[in-house]
Order: C-alpha cells, then structure tokens, then sequence
C-alpha cells in the first residue's frame, strides 16, 4: 500500500511544532551519547515534568495514585518511567520499550601502552559495526572512572571545539595494495581499533627524580598518565575499574539543503528513545498507566544486569503495584499479561543506492511515517516476537484516530539478513508486543541518518499509543 510523503501534508503550525520536536531531540542526542549519559538526560528531564524517584518514594512509605509519576534507574544505565493511570495496574500498562546503548569502540581494563613513541588505548568494540567505517574518525571520549575510594570521575574529551579529539588510524593508500585486496571484513581488523592518544614524550624538565627516570622509558606513556593525573586524578591502575566508550566526535547536525534530515551518532536506538521520553513528558489523564523503558546492552543481546533479560523490570512493576494496590503475585502477573507494548526500535530506511537488498513493497521508505514490522528476526524469521493480526488492527485504528503517518515494513529480502529488538523478551509475559520506529540510513555506522518528519510522526505515534490503547 503507498503511503504518503508526511511533508506534503503539514500546516504552517505543525512545521514549527516538527522542528521544535527535532531540536530537542539533537540537543539530547548531543548531551547523550553513551546509555549512562542518557539515563542522566532522562532523569534531568523528567524531573523538570514532575516525576520522582521511585526510592524515594518506597523510603517515605507513601501511595502511588492516579497521576503520580515516578522513575526507577539501574545501575545509572537502564531507566523505567511510570505514570499512573486512572485503571488499577492489574488491568495492564500501555508500554513503550527502546534501548539507549549503540554501536561503539569500548576501551579495555589494561589499555594504555607505548609504540614506537606513540600512545594507544587497547579496545574492543561494541555490538556490529563496520570496522572499517571507524578509522581516521575525529573521535572521543566519554565514560566513568570509578576508584577505589568510592569516588566516580566522568570523562568526556573531544567534543568541545577547544579540546582535543583521538583518532583510530589506516593505511596509506600508496601502501595499501595487499590490504584492498581483503574482505571488507576483515580489511581493518579489530585488534587494529587502538586509539591514538598521544605522541609527546615527558620530558622531566620540570618534574621530581622520579619524573625524570619515567621520562626515560616509555616516555609518551608517563606524559599521558601525568596529563590524566593533572586533569583527572586518575591513576594507570583506575583503568581497571572505568567504563570508557569511543563514539565519534561532533553534534548532531541538519542533513541535506533543505534541512529535512538529521545526521548523527547513535541514532539506533536513541531515535525511539527520546521521542518515546518525549512522548511520556506529554501526556496526561491516562486511562492506563503508561511506562517508558529506555534499556542498556540490546546491541550484544540484552544480556546481563541491565539488559532487557534481567528483571529489573518485572522486580519494578512490582514495587509499583505494592505502592498502588497492595503486594500480589497475581496481580503482577495479571499486570504483565495484559500490557500492550511498542518495542520502540529503528527499521532500515529504503535505500536506491543499495536496492538489491530490499524488497521495495515492503520497505520503510523516509518519510512515510512510524514504521510497524510485524515480525523481525532473521530469514525464516527466527528469532522474532511475530505480532498478532488482532494487535496490529488495534494499532491501526489509535495511529488513524490520532492523524499519524505510519507505515509497515520488514528488514530487506527474506534471505538477505535480519536483526532483532526486546520485543520477544516482553512476549514471555504473553503481552501483545510489536516492534515500531523510525526508518534510519546508514544503520550501525558512526554517522546515522534518519528523516525529521519521521521523527515528528514517531513521537506523534507514540503519544497516540498511550493515549488510545
């Protein structure tokens, strides 16, 4: 079925009200670009809406009612938002579910070494990339230090227009003949992601005896670790206890002439994110509670304590329904089964440059609106939550109700690859679950590119999901 252009239908106010939607969404993409980053956003906005700490709340022995609105963090890297409904829990959450952890370098535990007097951060990378997209990137630094004496140093270095920015290096084209010869697999290979940090032996001018026997061995080494001394108070052992992540360097900017597109990283899967955050900020009087999970670790398989598998979660809900109905396993049972839920996930974007590996009646094409894949998964569509027939009229009817563009796809030719989302992990609760977003070019790159008009209709969609449904 063709879908119309979203552009071809807005009014002078909803053009406003688009770019409002996209420039706060570039504003977050640029204050998070790590999960811990956009937990931090997600706090600071909400609590500007109102909401509180669910802590809190449990420490004052107080009630949850009809309108409160209450947050939960994990490990300061997965966060769930709540707000309560005028239906009792037990008759189920209208879910909107994304992940905010993207494809990136991760720096290792033992990383900083010298070669030929230059300084490498030893890595390894996150998730599925290209390896070879990543090389002769301004890149930076971002994460957490966390030592011994319980203190926690925040690190993030290269994007600020006066600070420095690292780089992963290539070579030469002139000597490049064997290496151009490769698979693109395997032309950059992984072990060959170190970070380029420095070049600048310590002299021991100006420094102790210490200092000056340092600056004979390894000396470009000892002038970075006395630089992260100086400016960090970091030790070469805190390296041991830090979560330091590699992401390109630079804001998210306007695409094309005419502005249409938005070009940045970490796009899969902070696109859902925060227009599913921003769609939580802008309802009220709900029917049923409404809950927003913005989710650590889907891109290695939502595993571990805050991935989608672990039961923060489920453990949550329950504390929820404890403070607005009284402890029951039941009930919490019941409140699981009868939630409905928006998997909030990218689809590829049709691409004519590469049309060989789509099926274009099946495509999602920019523009066109929120994108619904009734299934996902790989070729014979393992590994996927495959949504009911009934479900998807549901959706239908809230998306058409609410004047939304949205249109339904798959991930390319049956036979041409795949991928998955949490949708599956939520269908263990026998919650109706589809997956949802927004069309994206360039999926996995450091550079993602996604339409602003698909923006817009996503957090219009995701509003009209949890309002309708």
């Amino acid at each position: 079925m063709e879908r119309t252009n979203a552009w071809l239908g807005y009014t002078q106010e909803q053009l406003g009200e688009l770019e409002r939607i996209n420039n706060l969404y570039k504003c977050c993409l640029d204050e998070g670009k790590t999960e811990r980053e956009c937990v931090k956003a997600a706090v600071r906005i909400a609590e500007e809406k109102g909401y509180r700490d669910l802590k809190d709340v449990i420490e004052k022995g107080e009630s949850l009612r009809a309108g409160d609105k209450v947050y939960a963090v994990c490990m300061g890297k997965s966060i769930l938002l709540f707000h309560m409904g005028e239906q009792p829990l037990e008759k189920g959450m209208n879910i909107l579910g994304a992940h905010i952890d993207s494809p990136r370098i991760d720096v290792k535990q033992n990383p900083l070494y010298e070669s030929e007097e230059l300084a490498y951060l030893d890595t390894h990378y996150y998730g599925g990339i290209k390896k070879y997209q990543w090389v002769t990137l301004p890149l930076a630094l971002h994460g957490v230090v966390a030592k011994k004496d319980g203190a926690a140093v925040d690190i993030c270095i290269g994007e600020k227009e006066d600070e420095p920015v690292f780089a992963v290096t290539d070579l030469l084209v002139h000597l490049a003949g064997k290496q151009l010869e490769k698979k693109a697999n395997i032309v950059i290979e992984g072990e060959k992601l170190d970070l380029l940090v420095g070049s600048r032996p310590l002299s021991g001018e100006s420094g102790g005896e210490d200092e000056k026997e340092k600056a004979g061995k390894e000396a470009v080494k000892q002038q970075i670790m006395q630089l992260l001394r100086d400016n960090y108070d970091i030790d070469e052992e805190d390296f041991c206890s830090a979560e330091l992540e590699i992401v390109p360097a630079g804001r998210a900017r306007d695409c094309g002439l005419d502005r249409s597109m938005i070009m940045a990283y970490g796009q899969d899967d902070r696109v859902c994110a925060f227009t599913s955050l921003f769609a939580m900020m802008d309802t009220a009087d709900l029917k049923k509670t409404a809950c927003c999970i913005l989710v650590d670790k889907e891109e290695i398989g939502s595993v571990g304590a805050t991935g989608m598998h672990s039961r923060f979660f489920e453990n949550t809900v329950a504390e929820v329904l404890a403070l607005s109905e009284g402890e029951s396993e039941l009930k919490l049972r019941r409140a699981l089964q009868n939630s409905k839920m928006l998997s909030s996930d990218v689809s590829a974007a049709y691409d004519p440059m590469y049309a060989e590996v789509f099926e274009k009646r099946s495509s999602a094409f920019f523009a066109k609106g929120l994108v619904f894949n009734k299934f996902t998964g790989s070729r014979g569509k393992s590994g996927s939550n495959d949504a009911n027939a009934e479900y998807l009229a549901q959706i239908r009817r809230a998306m058409d109700d609410r004047n939304v563009a949205y249109q339904f796809a798959e991930l390319g030719k049956v036979d041409a690859g795949g991928g998955g989302t949490i949708a599956y992990i939520m269908a263990n609760y026998g919650m109706e679950v589809i997956d949802s977003g927004v069309a994206v070019l360039c999926m996995h790159a450091p550079w993602e590119i996604t339409s602003k008009a698909d923006v817009y209709e996503a957090y219009k969609g995701y509003k009209a999901f949890l309002q309708e449904m």
